[in-house]
């Protein structure tokens, strides 16, 4: 009986975001070894070893992104991006439109379910997808741009800027940011009343149809357009961001919001990858152990989810963004030759102190600090 209850202790909290985080960062560094081995392309091309060493290390890679992403409820093209930018060899242009496929890709998979249950309003995504997908595809003819003109002081900028937006993605993250679960709508504008964009939907927490209103369509689609815009050049999904401008600015109701989200991606992005496609930055082959690592480890996470805590998946995910912003940062300056490159016990030494951070606040043990908060 004591082996069985520790057995169950095992798979509760803490223990379970512990394991969970264990096992992530393991799965990942076992995949980076390999997409670096396998990227590594001898005399006379690539061989068939090679290939293979990429293949399997996408798709760990993608399953181990895939887990957290699911628990985290983001899109897995926020943690992919980074990762492959800041510690493989592969051509950034090759990893920024394989982002955005990971990205429409998990769109396309929720659009279904959130169009059945009504939750999901198509009219508010065609809508956004205007602006979206406009600043999308502006957004990767500028990387094609830059990619071509500038070399690598420009594979360099990129990486430092990347790193940049990532840190403060984790810091909202971290701060949980401003959100409203039902927004208070006290006056309609004229151009978006005659948009006709709400649609009522069946509340079933609440047990009744809810009716809502939307405002500042105007400001929301210029908003989307700079939302597009970041997404198309860094390869990023754009949940993180979308989310916070319906709601908050056009006062769409969360769950309306987070649901259009998925649809809006899915949509957008379609648009977005078009200039990578046309020059040759998506290679079918790649592409394909990265959707199937996304199904398995979605599935993995959606069955580990319903035993977490939210918080401490969060914690995890701040953890994993601030090393990615690291990793960015530093190959940045290397790549412009402002410092030389960083060595391994560098890296694994960052590594092990974020770990240890996000693994004491896992558990509660965080010192506190006078004036600060207790959460990370």
């Amino acid at each position: 009986m004591k082996v069985r209850a520790k057995k169950i202790e095992l798979v509760r909290s803490p223990w379970l975001e512990l394991a969970v985080m264990f096992v992530v960062v393991i799965l990942s560094y076992i995949a980076l070894l390999l997409i670096s081995r396998g990227a590594a392309i001898p005399p006379g091309g690539m061989a068939l070893t090679s290939i293979t060493w990429l293949l399997f290390g996408f798709f760990l890679l993608s399953f181990a992104i895939a887990i957290i992403a699911v628990l985290a409820g983001i899109g897995g093209g926020v943690i992919f991006t980074p990762i492959m930018l800041a510690f493989t060899p592969v051509d950034s242009l090759i990893i920024r439109a394989t982002g955005l496929i990971v990205a429409m890709f998990s769109g396309l998979v929720s659009t279904g379910p959130f169009m059945k249950s009504g939750l999901g309003n198509l009219k508010l995504s065609i809508y956004s997808c205007c602006g979206y997908g406009i600043g999308g595809f502006i957004g990767a003819q500028c990387a094609l741009w830059v990619a071509g003109r500038m070399g690598a002081t420009g594979e360099g900028l990129i990486r430092i800027v990347l790193g940049g937006i990532v840190l403060a993605i984790a810091i909202y993250f971290l701060w949980g940011g401003v959100k409203r679960e039902w927004p208070e709508v006290k006056k309609v504008d004229h151009f978006t009343q005659r948009l006709g964009l709400p649609q009522p939907y069946y509340e079933q927490s609440l047990g009744k149809v809810i009716d809502y209103r939307i405002t500042r369509a105007g400001w929301g689609l210029l908003a989307m357009c700079g939302v597009g815009l970041i997404s198309g050049f860094f390869g990023l999904g754009a949940g993180w961001a979308i989310v916070p401008v319906m709601n908050l600015i056009m006062d769409v109701p969360l769950k309306v919001a987070a649901a259009s989200s998925g649809i809006l991606i899915g949509m957008g992005d379609c648009i977005t990858v078009w200039p990578y496609l046309l020059a040759g930055a998506i290679i079918p082959l790649f592409v394909a152990p990265w959707l199937v690592g996304q199904v398995m480890g979605g599935i993995i996470g959606a069955h580990v989810l319903i035993r977490v805590r939210a918080k401490s998946i969060r914690y995890i995910l701040i953890g994993i963004m601030i090393f990615s912003s690291f990793g960015l940062v530093t190959k940045g300056l290397v790549s412009l030759g402002y410092i030389s490159s960083v060595p391994g016990a560098v890296q694994v030494a960052v590594l092990l102190i974020i770990m240890a951070v996000v693994a004491l606040a896992i558990t509660g043990k965080l010192p506190q600090f006078r004036g600060g908060r207790r959460d990370l």
